[in-house]
């Protein structure tokens, strides 16, 4: 059985990270903060993976943000996906070559279908992770691209039918209402898609605390948590989360006992 991970989300925007609630974004501070307050180093050993979006609203830089990643690899010997304004194979290329281990993919899901099956045809489906961004609205689930701003003509549940005739390695799925809340995961919609998706899933939106990672990671459909939240896991928040989920018994690797 493979084993379950956790995952630390940046969300990047013009030279900055940033705290997100319902994608709104509220600035917090450039790689030199990021790294003297979670000295990624030594917190390596609490995660899994680190997902770096760029969430700039316009005039994306994917040069800028991909030497933002490669800034961030030097510090990080954890996998790392990196997304966002992702077009063109050129742009996933530069990305790869600035040391993403897997890109994330949104409004090219949609936008240009036959770039994202070249590229599960040029470096595999486990590279690829499709980033759904979904809210309720009048009891239907809509969902969006362009970072949040487009609707876009399916359901979640047919949205998630059409990513698997891509051939994506996984599901990255991001609440809208939930995002930046610390409230805890939308449950009841995960619960209500896990048996249904047969792509890994990796939720994301909600998670405040170690209980709200410790409740997804114990759903069956689910491979991976995610969180955000720059402000609830600061400083030795992240250790004492694995260390928590640790003692549950659920299925994750301790880095510690194997080094």
């Amino acid at each position: 059985m493979l084993r379950k991970r956790i995952i630390f989300t940046l969300i990047y925007s013009e030279g900055f990270f940033m705290q997100s609630r319902n994608f709104r974004l509220q600035k917090v501070g450039n790689l030199g903060w990021l790294e003297k307050n979670y000295k990624f180093q030594s917190i390596a050993f609490s995660l899994d993976e680190l997902i770096v979006l760029n969430a700039t609203k316009s005039g994306k830089s994917i040069t800028e943000f991909a030497q933002t990643v490669s800034d961030l690899v030097n510090d990080v010997f954890i996998p790392i996906a990196a997304g966002g304004g992702i077009r063109t194979a050129k742009d996933a290329e530069l990305l790869f070559k600035s040391g993403a281990d897997k890109i994330v993919l949104n409004t090219a899901l949609i936008e240009a279908p036959e770039v994202v099956k070249s590229l599960v045809k040029q470096y595999g489906s486990q590279s690829i992770v499709a980033s759904i961004d979904y809210k309720k609205v009048n009891g239907e689930f809509e969902v969006y691209i362009n970072d949040g701003s487009t609707k876009i003509d399916m359901s979640l549940q047919q949205y998630i039918k059409y990513l698997e005739t891509l051939e994506i390695g996984e599901i990255y799925l991001n609440s809208i209402e939930k995002d930046g809340t610390g409230f805890g995961y939308d449950f009841e919609t995960i619960k209500n898609l896990e048996k249904d998706i047969k792509l890994p899933l990796i939720i994301a939106g909600g998670a405040g605390n170690e209980s709200h990672l410790i409740e997804g990671l114990e759903l069956n459909g689910v491979s991976a948590v995610a969180t955000a939240n720059l402000f609830n896991f600061i400083g030795d928040g992240l250790p004492k989360a694995r260390k928590k989920i640790l003692e549950t018994k659920l299925n994750i690797a301790n880095w510690h006992a194997v080094n």
